[in-house]
């Protein structure tokens, strides 16, 4: 029997060093596997430190991953990038496990779970302005999560990159923008509105930050967690759903912000390669979802063609029997 710890702490200190992986990636994959030792804990009754190669097969991990679609409502897409951890390790342990080859392969074969093509949830204006006008400014608390709401339905960063930011990722002078590091350590930079720039200067200033201070931090001075945005959007919701009810029919997550960014810029005319530079995209590909979901686009291409005249005829039978069976 191999024991399936080395093997883990290999795979973080050998493969992934090797691979300079982001510090995103790094942290996608420990929460994927966190949760994969505490469901077989759960299922075997084995602490995580004692738990074998062999004892997670092809079996448990189907398990594992209906498990995280049906009990913690994960999305197929997010249930397809925990299976790529996972794909990710056993190929890893291929080459250091010859014994277990058989359980790998079978491992290595899950496939990912095909979705339906489901339109981009995104806020509009409207929408956007009841969100951001529920936190207390009047508090320090209040005041952060309206800062980090704006920015995020501005700027279009990832959650992961939202919460990594620091006072020096923020440039706010002349020509004001964010610098983050994002998806295979991309570096960008995206513009900030003057009134933003201002918001977040005065924001800075007034906490007596240092430069390597977290732009929104938590209750004890460090970055705030990906749970924690999610956390605080929830509690904002409800009453600006009270507001601007159109809110109460949409799922909105964190990512919805992102959406919304791309959305506004579509409908200022912005192109969608454009777009895809500012949202770090690797190619347009990515983007061209906003042009499906946008239906004011498409109506708009649509008053620009136009009709054919049509000369309509209602169908009259020729034969008898054709008369017979039309009225049947």
């Amino acid at each position: 029997m191999t024991s399936l710890a080395p093997i883990m702490q290999g795979f973080f200190t050998e493969r992934l060093a090797q691979r300079r992986a982001s510090e995103h990636t790094v942290a996608a994959y420990r929460d994927t596997f966190r949760l994969l030792l505490r469901y077989a804990q759960q299922q075997l009754g084995r602490p995580p430190a004692a738990l074998d190669l062999a004892d997670i097969g092809a079996d448990l991990v189907g398990r594992f991953l209906d498990h995280l679609e049906a009990n913690r409502n994960n999305s197929i897409t997010t249930r397809n990038a925990r299976l790529a951890a996972i794909h990710s390790l056993f190929n890893y342990a291929a080459l250091r496990c010859p014994e277990h080859a058989l359980l790998i392969q079978r491992v290595l074969a899950i496939p990912q779970k095909r979705a339906d093509s489901t339109d981009v949830c995104f806020l509009t204006r409207a929408e956007t302005d009841a969100l951001l006008a529920v936190p207390d400014q009047s508090t320090p608390q209040g005041r952060r999560d309206h800062l980090l709401l704006l920015v995020a339905t501005q700027t279009g960063l990832r959650v992961s990159e939202l919460t990594s930011l620091t006072c020096d990722d923020a440039e706010l002078g002349p020509g004001a923008h964010l610098r983050c590091t994002g998806k295979g350590r991309k570096q960008r930079c995206t513009p900030l509105t003057r009134t933003t720039a201002r918001l977040l200067q005065r924001w800075i200033t007034d906490r007596h930050a240092a430069p390597d201070d977290p732009l929104f931090p938590n209750r004890t001075g460090g970055h705030l967690s990906r749970d924690a945005v999610a956390d605080l959007l929830d509690k904002y919701l409800p009453t600006a759903a009270a507001a601007c009810p159109t809110l109460a029919s949409k799922n909105v997550t964190p990512h919805t912000m992102r959406h919304t960014a791309a959305m506004t810029l579509l409908h200022a005319g912005v192109d969608t390669s454009t777009i895809a530079l500012w949202l770090g995209h690797a190619n347009t590909k990515a983007t061209d979802i906003y042009l499906h979901a946008d239906m004011a686009l498409k109506e708009k291409a649509l008053a620009r063609t136009a009709p054919r005249p049509q000369d309509t005829k209602r169908y009259r039978p020729t034969d008898s029997l054709l008369a017979f069976l039309e009225n049947l």
